[in-house]
């Protein structure tokens, strides 16, 4: 029988880091303490080193640039959207005054 996925919050990846820091236990020795996989303090730590404050943005918080890239998508469907309604609207009113537009 498979275990459920764990789920650790950011307070407790930094608090876990600084204990291994502040102790200076190897990331085998705090994976045995806090019955977590190796891999996965291995994982928290260079995220850390990474992205400093932003490593851990929590659940359903996107960190700022992925954040302002899902903005972006959102704008930029939006304005193709847009886009396509007056090209219709345009094309409608040429017809209208019986002009022939070629494509």
């Amino acid at each position: 029988m498979s275990q459920s996925r764990r789920i650790f919050t950011a307070e407790f990846k930094r608090d876990a880091l600084q204990l291994m820091q502040r102790e200076g236990l190897s990331q085998a020795e705090l994976a045995r303490r806090l019955d977590i996989d190796p891999s996965t303090i291995r994982k928290w730590q260079r995220r850390l080193e990474s992205q400093g404050e932003q490593a851990f943005p929590g659940k359903g918080q996107l960190a700022p640039l992925e954040e302002e890239n899902r903005r972006l998508r959102e704008e930029n469907a939006r304005l193709k959207m847009e886009r396509d309604i007056l090209k219709k609207v345009a094309s409608g009113k040429v017809q209208e005054r019986g002009i022939v537009m070629s494509s």
